[in-house]
Formats: structure tokens, sequence, C-alpha cells
């Protein structure tokens, strides 16, 4: 391509989308971002609907590209596991990793200001806030926006677009008017959201353990906690819209309070403005959107929830589209800039991993909600970690996910091996009791572990 040429246009500057347009700029490209909200600089986020993040190795791997690891690494808070907390307030620990491994606590907000920053301070990124994207013309590569406050409409154009404007994505549906055989399907869960939140100590210290990701699994619904840098958590509840326990049973302080006294006891005294945050606070949707192909004709591409947005479970969503911006940009270097290549290279490579990532994070759910308080459950993880332990090539599904880059489709397979692998590890008899030092779990896993180093080695 033409360095004359060397032009794009992003909609949606949320946290795919400026870092895209910083990873285009830093490439020498004229970048302009367009997005529909106000710059959230200067009027802040919107209170109520934004869950922690949860940053594993993906995440990092997009950061250290454009140089803003080390910056953000610094405001993040390490989670080296999960503390269940039962109904009697009795607490549970379960490393995510080997000693030393975890996720990290990131502030949403926080890092897509640090991300707007950086885009706007480089010379070819521009930025341009309050603008609506009303539709796009892909014969000729036009884009059609509407200023939210005066109304003046605009027509830009660019050789390259790009649409990283989220789960309800303008970019996405003229793709899937402009483009034969489009598939698209969005599942709702039957439950929703509630952000809470629990406040620091008077001393500015956290209530709780703050290096964990804590639960309260309560079978069919579910709270958790993330720490923030503050000294708070941000909390949120799981819940269905309808039923025994459900949002629709929760419409006074009363409902509320009691359920809160019956469910999750050692959380309320922590929580002195519950009432009125879960009055104020929107019970938000959970949707899994899928689409194919995710681009048209090798000139626009959609990245992140525009193309593929999953519930939160797996902590992957943001870890996700990063990987998205990491992977297409090393396509970039693979096919020397030919964009008619790269896109639909980048299409067919990544949407099996998306959908291999929805599905884990739908299982993932039923795993955080319930199985953690189940004995079996937590039998299998003990064994998986002894088991990494010995045979360090061995990595348990949830490591796989988050603390390797392992295509997401990959990671599917051999959790589903694993499935069946332990499946006759728990029906060894007495295994509950001698588990640690069981000579038939190691000839099994022996046994077991051939067959697929030698399926990992026909894949790689």
């Amino acid at each position: 391509m033409a360095s004359m040429e060397k032009k794009a246009i992003v909609v949606g500057a949320g946290l795919v989308g400026s870092l895209w347009a910083v990873m285009l700029g830093q490439r020498g490209y004229a970048v302009d971002l367009y997005e529909r909200r106000p710059d959230v600089r200067k009027s802040g986020f919107a209170g109520g609907r934004s869950i922690n993040l949860a940053m594993s190795v993906r995440g990092w791997r997009a950061l250290e590209k454009i140089g803003m690891a080390e910056v953000i690494g610094r405001q993040a808070i390490p989670m080296h596991g999960r503390m269940m907390h039962d109904t009697r307030g009795e607490l549970t620990f379960q490393p995510y990793g080997k000693k030393g491994q975890a996720i990290y606590s990131v502030s949403r907000g926080g890092l897509n200001l640090e991300l707007l920053e950086l885009a706007d301070t480089h010379p070819d990124v521009h930025l341009h806030f309050d603008q609506r994207c009303q539709g796009v013309d892909l014969s000729a590569n036009t884009l059609h926006f509407r200023h939210e406050h005066t109304g003046k409409p605009s027509r830009v154009r660019a050789p390259l677009l790009f649409g990283t404007d989220g789960a309800f994505s303008m970019v996405r549906d003229s793709i899937m008017k402009q483009t034969r055989r489009f598939n698209y399907s969005q599942q709702f869960l039957e439950y929703g959201y509630k952000e809470l939140h629990i406040p620091p100590t008077a001393q500015g210290r956290h209530r709780m353990e703050p290096n964990a990701l804590h639960i309260w699994p309560r079978g069919s619904f579910m709270l958790i906690a993330l720490p923030n840098a503050d000294g708070s958590f941000t909390c949120t509840l799981f819940l269905a819209y309808e039923g025994k326990e459900s949002f629709a049973r929760l419409h006074t302080d009363a409902e509320v309070t009691a359920f809160f006294e019956r469910q999750f006891p050692d959380v309320l005294p922590l929580m002195p403005d519950l009432l009125e945050d879960f009055r104020q606070n929107p019970t938000a949707d959970l949707v899994t959107i899928r689409c194919n192909p995710w681009h048209h004709d090798g000139k626009a591409l959609l990245l992140g929830d525009a193309s593929h947005a999953i519930v939160p479970f797996y902590g992957q969503g943001m870890n996700a589209g990063f990987e998205d911006c990491s992977l297409l940009d090393a396509l970039v270097d693979e096919y020397a800039e030919d964009w008619s290549s790269i896109i639909p290279a980048f299409s067919r490579m990544r949407i099996p991993q998306a959908d291999a990532i929805a599905d884990l994070a739908l299982r993932n759910f039923i795993e955080m909600r319930d199985k953690v308080a189940d004995p079996d459950f937590l039998l299998r993880k003990k064994i998986a970690a002894r088991l990494h332990e010995q045979y360090p090539e061995f990595l348990p599904l949830y490591s796989m996910v988050s603390f390797s880059h392992l295509p997401y489709d990959q990671a599917l397979r051999e959790g589903q091996a694993q499935d069946a692998f332990f499946e006759r590890v728990l029906q060894l008899e007495g295994i509950e009791e001698n588990w640690a030092d069981n000579p038939e779990v190691n000839r099994l896993f022996e046994q077991w572990w051939a067959g697929r180093r030698d399926v990992l080695q026909e894949q790689a």
C-alpha cells in the first residue's frame, strides 16, 4: 500500500478502538477515531454498568506492544485465586495457577482514559467525540455521522474502516445489510447484573483480602467482588430476572435487605450504601454475539465486541479484544501491509477462536456460581494442580486460557479432553483420601498425556 493511502477510520473509542488506533498510528497510518459519547476525559464515565476488568497475559501482550504495560501494571492489583464465601461466612481459597501466577484487577475507566490519552498524543491519530455513526456505504468506504448536540451531519472516507463500536455495532449492522450470506446471532442469558460497592476503611484499606477475586456462589446465582487501588471493591450481583430468587422479587428495600441477610450475610456489613446502590445502579443484560464474516471486501473489519461480544465469566472479553489487535498487528507484517489479504485471513483465523471463548465463558458461569463449591470439582482442581507441578507441559484449562497464548479453540478442545480424563480419575476407588500420592493417577495420566502430546504436535 502506498504511503498516501495509509489512512484509516476507527469507529468506537472504547478499549479496543483506542488500542487499535494507537497501533495503527505507531505504524504511520493517519487515523480518525470516532466516538458517539462525549470525551470521557472531561465528562467522566456514567456509573453503575462497569464490571472491573481481569487482565491476563493476552491483554498484557497488547499493552506491551504499545509501551503501556508498565503504566497499567502500577495501577493493577494481582488476584492469585478465587476466595469463596459460603452462607456462614467461611472462606475457601482456590489458586488460579502456579505460585506467582495471577490475573489483575484493572479499572475499565482508568484503562480507557490512559489509552485515549496515548492516542491523543500521537500526531497521526485524531479524535472526534459526540459523533453518532448513521451508517456505512461499503461500496465507497464512506461513513455517515451526525453530531450528537448540533445535529450537523458529516461524511468521511478512508481506504480502511474498522468497527470497534461495541456489541450493538452500527458498523456491523451496515456490513450485515450489504454482505451476502452474513451470519449473525445474539443470545441473551436469563440473567442480569447489577454493580454494587464496598468502600475502603477509614484508613483507605481493603475490608477483605485484596489479592483475590471474591465469589459468593449460590447454585443458580452469585455475587463477585474485585479489588480497586483505592481500597474499595467493585461487586457485581448476577441474578435471574425471573423466578424464586430473582430481580423480580427485589423491589423494596426490605426485600433487598432480607435477600442479602439470607444469602450474603458476611458482605452485608461491608456495604453501607447497598440500598442506594441497588436503587440507582441499572440492571444490565448479558449477551453473546456471534457473526461471520467479520469483514467486507478486504476494506472493512470488525474487532472486539462488535464481532464477538461474550459474557464476562472467564474474564476474557477485554483480553480477547486486545488479542484481536495483537494478532491483526502481526498479520500486517506477515502480509507486508496487503490489507486485501490481511483482513480476510484474520477473519478466517479468529472467528473459530472467538466462538470457542464464547462457549468457555458460558461454561464458566456454571462453574463460578455452582461448581466451585462442589467437592468433586475441588478435588479435580487439586489433582490438576498437582499434575501441572509434576508435568509442567500439562496445562489445566484455566491456565491455557488465562496464562498462555494458546488459541482459544485449541484450549476448548483440550479442556474437553481433560474432562474425559478426569471422569476416569474421579472414579478411582478411594481417590478422595489418597489423590496426592496415588500411583494409579500418574499411570492413567502418562497413558492419556502421551496421546494428547501427539495431537498437540499435529496441531502445532
